[in-house]
């Protein structure tokens, strides 16, 4: 046996070993809730044959029986929510056999070839990773032998056909980005792992494990009467008292049957593996880039682009463009592509892509007025367009409700849509210089009245409110009065907006609306208000939001005095096209305007730029 087949087997075994751990520990459990009922049989049994008489005896049956009967109670109470407990399934849009009849041959030759059970079904997850998943738990709905609708099906009626193997779950950016060898190569060790699965202890002891962690989240979401929450809280002890038992070994038994599918997969193309994994990380860096840069202004927006598997390709290429971290990029790209293996792929992005936009952003899951979908060829324009003007009108609207006095001397700042009125409100007044030496003669010596100190009036006053709390964020320190208050108003209207928008979006996605065709299962992602499940970025604070609204109403005036148009950059998201070239040093100049006030480098980059702060933009 090759050195392979033996480093597999030991890990094969040592997970069987764990997993019969796991079992002795489920055996264990069985035999605490049935002996008190054993030992109430034998005493009930003893006192009607004569066999244990007395009062003392009475006694012990008297108050044995009871605790007998109310620890069997909790215990089928435990085994019940255990085995009808539906386990966490990890939401992704299933691809039947006739939309990939290709990427199904190359799973099976693979499994072949590795000498393991084919898995039953393919499915697609939004995300950088691939993994098995079984789904043959009974509380999953349809027996293993049964077929139901498939919902990616590339837009046409198909079947799926769910057996005892667990299902392959893809990364759907793989598919995009790598090639087919690179795929085979970056799913052999994934396939592999059907083999331990198969092994009837390793799979008892994952449906032992996978039932006790549903019957917890099942325990701690009950919100029904206080007498079934008492119950499920007794139900729930339990059950956690046997996962933190059993937390040890399964956690072994993974290993090991993670450490006996590597082994098996090193005869399955080695060397391609290397580079694969080298493509793996690449993947990474530009979903990441395009999730959170372009995909996520389109989502705050109701817009959710429809191919960011195909956008992938073009993030990554612009990436290995830039960086140069693809080697032999060239050559690579005249490979055929993963996405090749699908029927439609169109249809399958566009499936993912709205599954994307509800796991990250946590958008509703039909399209309507509120939630749809735009191409990438009307982004910039249905996108980036529409986020600039809709930040500079809120901008506007926000500077009406501050009515800040200009400081003496300071000229007032007009009320029409500028930029100039913008600056002005940011910019800090000088600062009165200090008299001068006098010249004029030395003064007689002859005593005068003292002269009182000179008080501030009202105008003198700091400009910015000293009760708001939010000045004190430290987000906040070091930017000026005027910023500080600007981008806490700022922050309590997207708060007063971001509250409205639920609403607002459940009543113009009612169900007349029809669903997107291959649109995932609402099902598989349970309560709905419990999305986003993986939220791409925390909140943005004062300070960036401040600087996104400046940078919105300076690109306004750029289109609307110089034409300048809307873009879209696959690494950074929107960006401003100046003259056919995008302006990159934008930033720094808003960023000197916020923390010091000082809009005088802004004015030299509008001025060389040709764009006039003082003409009114046009709003949304």
């Amino acid at each position: 046996m090759s050195g392979s087949g033996l480093g597999a087997e030991a890990g094969a075994q040592a997970a069987r070993s764990r997993a019969l751990a796991v079992l002795r520990i489920r055996s264990r459990a069985l035999a605490v809730a049935l002996l008190p009922a054993a030992v109430a049989v034998v005493l009930l049994v003893g006192g009607s044959t004569g066999h244990l008489p007395g009062t003392g005896w009475d006694l012990v049956r008297r108050l044995l029986t009871p605790l007998a009967v109310l620890v069997l109670f909790l215990g089928a109470a435990v085994a019940l929510v255990v085995v009808r407990a539906r386990p966490a399934m990890s939401p992704t849009v299933p691809i039947a056999e006739e939309a990939a009849p290709d990427l199904y041959r190359m799973v099976r030759d693979l499994a072949d070839r590795l000498g393991v059970p084919a898995p039953s079904a393919i499915a697609l997850t939004p995300d950088c990773d691939s993994w098995l998943e079984d789904r043959t738990h009974p509380a999953h709905g349809p027996p293993p032998a049964e077929e139901h609708d498939d919902i990616a099906g590339a837009g046409r009626p198909s079947r799926v056909r769910t057996g005892a193997a667990p299902v392959l779950v893809i990364g759907s950016p793989f598919l995009w980005w790598m090639r087919v060898g690179e795929l085979r190569a970056v799913l052999a060790p994934v396939v592999a792992g059907t083999g331990p699965s198969a092994h009837p202890d390793i799979a008892a002891a994952r449906r032992f494990v996978r039932g006790l962690d549903a019957a917890v989240a099942v325990t701690a979401e009950s919100r029904r009467g206080p007498v079934f929450r008492g119950v499920l809280a007794g139900v729930g002890w339990a059950a956690r008292l046997l996962l933190r038992g059993c937390r040890g070994h399964a956690a072994e038994m993974e290993r090991g049957v993670a450490a006996a599918a590597a082994e098996r997969a090193q005869v399955v193309d080695y060397g391609l593996r290397i580079v694969a994994q080298e493509q793996v990380g690449l993947a990474y860096a530009g979903w990441d880039r395009l999730l959170t840069r372009v995909a996520l202004p389109a989502w705050r927006m109701g817009r959710w682009p429809s191919r960011l598997n195909a956008g992938v390709v073009a993030a990554l290429t612009e990436l290995s463009r830039r960086d140069r971290l693809a080697e032999g990029f060239a050559s690579r790209l005249g490979e055929r592509p993963a996405c090749d293996l699908l029927e439609e792929p169109g249809a399958v992005d566009e499936a993912t892509s709205l599954l994307a936009a509800r796991l990250f952003h946590g958008g509703p899951a039909q399209t309507g007025p509120a939630w749809s979908p735009v191409h990438w060829d009307d982004y910039p324009e249905a996108v980036v367009d529409r986020k600039w003007r809709t930040d500079a009108a809120r901008l506007h609207r926000v500077l009406d409700a501050l009515h800040v006095p200009p400081t003496p001397g300071e000229p007032p700042a007009p009320d029409a849509p500028t930029l100039t009125r913008v600056l002005a409100h940011l910019t800090t007044p000088p600062a009165p210089a200090e008299p001068l030496p006098s010249m004029a003669p030395v003064p007689s010596t002859e005593p005068t009245a003292p002269t009182a100190p000179a008080r501030p009036t009202g105008l003198d006053a700091p400009t910015a409110p000293a009760t708001d709390p939010t000045q004190d964020d430290e987000d906040l320190t070091g930017t000026t009065a005027r910023s500080a208050a600007l981008a806490a108003r700022l922050s309590a209207e997207l708060a007063r907006e971001g509250a409205a928008a639920p609403a607002a979006t459940s009543a113009a996605t009612g169900p007349e609306d029809a669903a997107l065709p291959g649109a995932p299962d609402p099902a598989p992602l349970g309560d709905d208000r419990a999305l986003p499940l993986f939220p791409l970025q925390p909140p943005r604070t004062a300070r960036e939001l401040l600087a996104d609204h400046i940078t919105a109403m300076v690109c306004c005036a750029a289109m609307d005095t110089v034409g300048a148009a809307p873009g879209l950059d696959w690494l950074d998201g929107p960006t401003l096209v100046l003259g056919g070239v995008r302006a990159a040093d934008l930033s720094p100049q808003v960023l000197d305007l916020i923390e010091d006030g000082d809009p005088s480098a802004l004015h030299l980059w509008l001025t060389r730029q040709g764009i006039r702060p003082e003409k009114p933009v046009r709003l949304v």
